[in-house]
């Protein structure tokens, strides 16, 4: 790799790690321009933070709302260097303000094949997450309200009086429709009980 201009690296690193929360991998520190070498200098005099195994911040970045998803997203790379997990479940109802639920850990959605071990701060779902089920944010993926809903139901640890209120905040919020929803608790039980006398 030919180390590129200083400044011409920083600013493509830093157009990354903006878009991350600030936070970077080592292959994406590569890519602008930083060997090896390099990333241990900066590490050594501050201009990055290591955060975990080939993760580094910009700690000039400011954190943002959604910093722990973040993470966790990059945290599930694979061998490419691409985040596998969506953030899902108890985690993407609270990110869709869809009931009241607070959860204690973050809750992801991975593909089957993942052998990574969970961090203490999360719970893995394995399974399969297509494209039009997902959607991006700003350094993370999150479920559709209509995919996050079906996978509260699906739940056992998401209460009946919380997946009733997500429901019922999803299509008073115009997050998914009526006809939609019909559809898919005619497969599922809990998603057709939690729509009873719901208008």
């Amino acid at each position: 790799m030919t180390y590129r201009n200083p400044k011409t690296a920083l600013r493509a690193l830093y157009r990354t790690a903006t878009g991350q929360g600030g936070y970077f991998t080592s292959k994406q520190a590569a890519d602008a321009g930083y060997g090896k070498r390099h990333v241990a200098y900066h590490l050594k005099v501050g201009n990055f933070e290591r955060v975990g195994h080939g993760l580094y911040r910009l700690p000039t970045v400011p954190l943002c709302d959604h910093d722990d998803f973040i993470r966790a997203s990059l945290w599930s790379r694979g061998r490419n260097d691409t985040p596998q997990a969506v953030v899902s479940h108890h985690s993407a109802l609270a990110l869709h303000e869809m009931s009241d639920l607070l959860p204690g850990k973050i809750h992801l959605t991975v593909p089957r094949s993942f052998r990574k071990r969970a961090p203490r701060t999360c719970i893995l779902h394995h399974g399969v997450v297509p494209p039009a089920d997902a959607a991006t944010r700003s350094g993370f993926r999150v479920t559709t309200p209509l995919r996050t809903l079906v996978d509260a139901a699906n739940s056992p640890t998401v209460p009946m009086e919380q997946l009733r209120q997500a429901v019922a905040d999803a299509m008073e919020r115009g997050l998914v429709r009526r006809t939609v929803l019909l559809a898919k608790s005619k497969q599922n039980k809990r998603l057709a009980s939690a729509m009873k006398n719901l208008r």
